[in-house]
C-alpha cells in the first residue's frame, strides 16, 4: 500500500515545519554568504565535480493579475514593457554565472518559474531561450528536461506549440480548483476548456510529461466540490499532479489578507479532503510520491523513485540528483556544491547589483559536515522512505546509529504510533506515517529545537 490514511493521527501530528525543500532550510541563509562565497563555490565545482550537468533556474516574476492565495514572489501589472527592462538585466546575470562555470557542464535540466513565464511574449521567450543557450551547454535534442510553468489563461494552443519548438518538453499547469465559487473566492476565473484547450495543445506538440497543480484548503471547499474538481482531472489524465495544502499565512503574504478566513474549510474539512484526494487518485492509477505530488506508473518521477534517484529541491522533487542549480532571476534560490545562495527579493536591488557587473547574490550558506549528513538524511527519508544506516555510515565514514543515538530515541513514539519501523539495518516509513514524513523528517533536523516552526505551514 502506498500510502494509508489515518485521521486521529495526522491530527495529533499536525504542526508546524519545513517543507525541506532545502536543509538547512532558506530562513538560515544568512549575509555573510556574499558574492565572493558563491564564485569560490562555483570554483569548487568545477573542480571536484568535472564536467558534472547543470540545472538551471529562471525566474519571471511578472503577472496580470493577483490571485489571493499566491506565495510566490511576483510582481502584478499590467504593463508587459517591464518586461523589456527585467531580460536586458537577465540576459547580464546570465553571461556573469555562465563564466563561472565549466563550458563542457551540460545543462541536464531547466525551468522557467514565476509569476507567469508566459507573460513574456514569443519573441522575448525565444531570445530569453536563445541567450540561455549562448551563454550555457543546453541539449540539441530532448534529452534535457526542460519544463516551464503555464497559467492556462495566460496561454494559447499556438503558445503551447512554440514553446515546444524552442526546446521545452515538459510543462506544469495551474488549476488549483474548477468550481466557479471557489475560483471567484480566490480571484482566479479559469474555465476547464481553457485548461483542456492547453492540454490537449501539449499533447499534440508531444510534451513528455505533463502536470497539473491543485490546491485543498481553499475558502468554500468541501469534500463535495473538490470531489467535482478530481473528475474532471482524472478524465484528463495528466502525468502528474502537485496537490498542495493551502497555507493561511496573510502576516506573511499580503494577497492573502483578501481572503474571507470565515469561508476556509476547517481542519476536519481540509483531513476529508486530503482523504478523498488519495483516495481518488489512488484508484486511478496514481502512485503517491511523497508530499504533495502524485504520478502516473510509466512517469519518470515515479522510475525515479524506484530507482532510488528521485532528489528534492527548490522546484520540489527532481530526477537528477547530480546537477549543482544555478538560479538566475530577482529572489531565484540556488544550490552549487554544499552551499546554498539566494538572489536579491526586489528588481530595484537587483538592477543595482547588476549595474556594478555583480551577481545578485545577497545571502546564502555554506553546509557544515553535520549540515550535509542531515541534509542526506531528510533527503533520503522524503524520497525513499527510508534510510539505511549502512550506506549512511560508509558514505559520511561515521557509526550512523551512534551519531544519531539522541534522535533515534526520540523517534521511539512514532515508532510506538506505527509511523516507522527502526531496525539495526534501516528506518522505514510505514505507508500510515508517509503523509508525516514532514514531522519525521524534523526530528534530525537540529535548527528547529533553537527557533520557533510559527514562520512555517502546518504539515497537514
Amino acid at each position: 500500500m502506498q500510502v494509508e490514511f489515518n485521521a486521529e493521527l495526522l491530527q495529533r501530528y499536525d504542526k508546524s515545519g519545513p517543507r525541506y525543500t532545502s536543509y538547512p532550510p532558506a530562513n538560515h541563509f544568512h549575509g555573510k554568504f556574499d558574492q565572493q562565497t558563491y564564485r569560490q563555490q562555483a570554483i569548487q565545482s568545477n573542480r571536484s565535480h568535472l564536467a558534472a550537468p547543470l540545472s538551471l533556474y529562471m525566474h519571471i516574476p511578472f503577472c496580470d493579475r493577483v490571485c489571493f492565495y499566491c506565495a510566490c514572489n511576483k510582481i502584478v501589472t499590467k504593463d508587459h514593457t517591464k518586461a523589456d527592462t527585467y531580460l536586458e538585466y537577465l540576459y547580464k546575470e546570465i553571461c556573469l554565472q555562465a563564466e563561472l562555470f565549466d563550458v563542457d557542464r551540460k545543462v541536464n535540466q531547466l525551468h522557467w518559474g514565476g509569476g507567469t513565464p508566459t507573460f513574456l511574449n514569443q519573441q522575448q521567450m525565444a531570445t530569453l531561450m536563445a541567450k540561455t543557450r549562448l551563454y550555457f551547454n543546453l541539449h540539441d535534442n530532448d534529452e534535457g528536461e526542460y519544463s516551464i510553468e503555464i497559467d492556462p489563461r495566460a496561454a494559447s494552443p499556438a503558445t503551447i506549440h512554440f514553446l515546444r519548438e524552442i526546446g521545452f518538453n515538459r510543462l506544469s499547469l495551474g488549476v488549483q480548483d474548477f468550481e466557479p465559487a471557489v475560483q471567484k473566492a480566490v480571484n482566479r476565473i479559469q474555465t476547464i476548456e481553457q485548461t483542456q484547450a492547453v492540454l490537449e495543445a501539449a499533447r499534440e506538440a508531444r510534451f513528455k510529461s505533463i502536470s497539473l497543480d491543485l490546491i485543498y484548503g481553499l475558502p468554500k471547499q468541501d469534500v463535495e466540490s473538490f470531489s467535482r474538481t478530481l473528475d474532471i482531472v482524472i478524465q484528463m489524465l495528466p502525468d502528474r499532479l502537485s496537490v498542495f495544502n493551502y497555507a493561511h499565512m496573510p502576516t506573511q503574504f499580503k494577497p492573502q489578507r483578501r481572503i474571507n478566513s470565515e469561508e476556509l474549510p476547517t481542519a476536519v474539512e481540509k483531513l476529508q479532503i486530503l482523504q478523498l484526494i488519495i483516495e481518488r487518485l489512488t484508484a486511478a492509477g496514481y502512485v503517491y510520491i511523497g508530499m504533495d505530488h502524485f504520478a502516473r506508473p510509466e512517469d519518470e518521477l515515479n522510475k525515479a523513485q524506484e530507482n532510488g534517484a528521485l532528489y528534492r529541491n527548490f522546484q520540489g522533487y527532481s530526477t537528477h540528483a547530480d546537477c549543482d542549480l544555478v538560479a538566475m532571476g530577482v529572489t531565484g534560490i540556488g544550490q552549487i556544491g554544499n552551499s546554498y545562495s539566494q538572489n536579491v527579493k526586489t528588481l530595484d536591488d537587483y538592477y543595482e547589483y547588476l549595474d556594478n557587473n555583480q551577481l545578485a547574490v545577497f545571502r546564502g550558506i555554506e553546509l557544515t559536515d553535520d549540515d550535509q549528513i542531515r541534509r542526506h538524511v531528510i533527503n533520503r527519508l522524503m524520497c525513499d522512505f527510508s534510510i539505511s544506516w549502512k550506506e549512511l555510515g560508509q558514505r559520511f565514514e561515521i557509526d550512523a546509529k551512534d551519531y544519531f543515538d539522541k534522535e533515534l530515541q526520540e523517534l521511539t513514539t512514532m515508532q510506538q504510533d506505527g509511523l516507522i519501523d527502526m531496525t539495526d539495518q534501516e528506518l522505514i516509513v510505514k505507508p500510515v506515517g508517509r503523509l508525516l514524513i514532514r514531522n519525521i523528517c524534523m526530528e534530525f533536523d537540529r535548527y528547529l529545537s533553537s527557533e520557533s516552526t510559527n514562520t512555517y505551514s502546518k504539515v497537514i
